[in-house]
């Protein structure tokens, strides 16, 4: 069936009904985390309840999605989020983004709100929407509920699933993603969409491209030429190979040399156990284990491969990737010097699909309330379980570091609009801090992290605009659908974003059409964040931030308030102009 390139298609979950629309004018050229934004300015109220029926879940793939060009197929899932209160973006690789292109899906919006307590399955295709139950699938592990879904469909489709913590609508939960092999390891992790798709009534998306077709070219040849232009500086970049051997690990010296590595929550820029969850470490065992693989492509096209498929030394646990922000927050953020330990727990929290930035700092202050002991793995994994069993307890972990400092009476709480940081503390890193502080989506280092900035991190002059450039840029790739690395081939050769986008839809844009991109993806995030009632006064790291020294630096957070405020006044002035 031949599909007609792009549609949107509306799903409500009450009804069980789908309409199939054209594109509206303003959203057709915007893709990703742009046109989320868009979407949630345009159709979502923003002082709604996250968790209520009047949230829309939006899946929305970037505008360079749909033919394995390398790095380039993520989908950006949005909501209002239940974290932060505003708009919230969360990404991931895997297939759902090019599946739902192969459909000539522009943007998927999930409406509604079931009005009984019933968990469905949502299955799209090339012939529509339709609706099977899901009692069976209730309460199952995303490892155990991918391959009942791959024998039912088919082991070539594209899945979004939720774990228990989704089911169970807590706030750290995100929404899982099959990879290339199939292995639902592709998360898009923060700000609690997981438990949006719970409150919707679904625990999983089955996306079947296969009666689709690759969207359209208008350039077949002008695509290929810039296509090649891509893959050749992309895989001329340095930092490409040390991707490919070492992955996202490989920023961890460079975080424990700022003083930046968020040791015992964040009390600590520097973890002296460094050396056994180092990158030279995790590559050692990737290297000499049985069933490890040091190398692997999350996304079908990619060829920096920055991945890994970890298996523990007993042999008895997998996990997939190991990552640096998972190592920082649920290793020297614990006090615990063994990825074993760490990758133990990773597991478990991947297999309830819950963020493992959000619980690795929500375990850490945990062990600040005296709940565990730094260093301690073995207690660690006993707290998780109380998630995976859903206790009290647990529950207060599984909605996050926020929920857990407030219900523990702990004030060393490392959020902004109730988010766990990532792994980089702000002291440290200032202009990354200011992203945590200004960024519409709360602490999050994906939009916009500073640390390869050649500057003085340690000095508070010239980070705002530092990190005004950066969340641009990053918004801008997110609204491509680009992974972050392929800034290395993008960064190369500037022409080659244009070409893309020109031959691919007959646009004329320039070499600005990235910053353009992401200028709208935060002047809507704002928009709808001010609509929620968000004020400057949430735009601010911690105060403790502002007054506890970190060691070794003895840094405080100090950039000027004043300057923050004013970070985003061109795009305040722009809007108020529109309006």
């Amino acid at each position: 069936m031949s599909i007609s390139f792009f549609y949107v298609w509306r799903v409500n979950v009450r009804t069980q009904t789908f309409t199939r629309e054209p594109v509206p004018e303003s959203w057709k050229k915007l893709g990703g985390r742009a046109l989320l934004a868009r979407i949630l300015v345009d159709e979502v109220h923003p002082t709604c309840d996250p968790l209520g029926p009047d949230n829309k879940l939006i899946f929305a793939q970037g505008l360079l999605v749909g033919h394995m060009l390398s790095s380039c197929d993520r989908i950006s899932i949005g909501a209002k989020s239940p974290v932060t209160g505003g708009a919230k973006e969360a990404n991931a690789g895997g297939r759902t983004g090019l599946q739902l292109s192969h459909l000539g899906i522009k943007a998927l919006i999930i409406e509604d709100q079931p009005d009984e307590d019933r968990l469905s399955l949502l299955h799209l295709g090339a012939e529509g929407v339709r609706f099977e139950p899901a009692d069976e699938l209730a309460a199952l592990s995303v490892s155990a509920c991918a391959p009942v879904l791959l024998e039912r469909f088919g082991n070539k489709v594209a899945i979004a699933m939720i774990g228990p913590g989704g089911e169970m609508l807590m706030h750290a939960a995100g929404i899982q993603n099959l990879d290339k092999d199939g292995a639902p390891t592709r998360i898009a992790a923060r700000g609690g969409m997981g438990s949006v798709m719970g409150s919707k009534g679904l625990k999983a998306i089955v996306i079947d491209g296969s009666g689709g077709e690759r969207p359209p070219i208008v350039d077949a040849d002008g695509f290929n030429q810039a296509r090649q232009a891509y893959n050749t500086a992309l895989m001329g970049h340095p930092q490409t190979a040390i991707y490919r051997d070492y992955g996202t690990i490989a920023v961890a010296r460079m975080a424990q040399a700022f003083g930046a590595l968020p040791t015992r929550n964040f009390s600590e820029g520097e973890f002296a156990g460094l050396e056994t969850i180092s990158a030279e470490q995790l590559r050692q065992n990737l290297t000499t284990r049985k069933g490890c693989d040091p190398s692997h492509a999350c996304m079908a096209g990619c060829t920096i491969q920055s991945s890994n498929v970890y298996v523990t030394e007993d042999g008895e646990t997998t996990v997939s990737p190991m990552e640096y922000e998972t190592i920082g927050l649920m290793g020297s953020n614990l006090g615990i010097d063994d990825l074993d330990a760490i990758a133990h727990m990773n597991a478990v929290v991947n297999d309830l699909g819950l963020d493992t930035i959000e619980i690795g700092a929500a375990l850490g202050v945990a062990a600040e309330a005296g709940l565990m002991e730094y260093g301690d793995g073995e207690r660690a994994l006993e707290l998780v379980d109380e998630i995976r069993q859903g206790t009290t307890l647990g529950r207060v972990l599984g909605n996050g570091a926020a929920v857990t400092g407030k219900v523990f009476g702990v004030k060393r709480v490392p959020v902004v609009k109730g988010q766990a940081m990532s792994a980089y503390d702000p002291r440290a890193l200032k202009g990354t801090g200011v992203t945590y502080a200004t960024s519409p989506q709360g602490a999050d280092h994906t939009c916009g992290l500073t640390i390869r900035a050649e500057i003085d991190h340690l000095d508070p002059n010239g980070q705002v605009d530092l990190s005004r450039g950066l969340q641009f840029r990053t918004a801008g790739f997110d609204s491509l659908g680009a992974c972050a690395f392929a800034g290395f081939g993008f960064g190369a050769d500037p022409a080659v974003i244009p070409a893309l986008l020109n031959t691919r839809y007959g646009w004329t844009v320039n070499e600005g059409i990235v910053e353009t991109l992401g200028r709208e993806s935060v002047r809507l995030e704002r928009q709808f964040n001010r609509m929620a009632g968000l004020t400057a006064a949430d735009d601010r790291l911690p105060e403790w931030m502002t007054r506890e020294q970190l060691s070794p630096t003895n840094a405080v957070f100090d950039v000027p308030a004043e300057e923050m405020d004013a970070i985003f006044n061109d795009l305040d002035a722009e809007q108020g102009q529109a309006q």
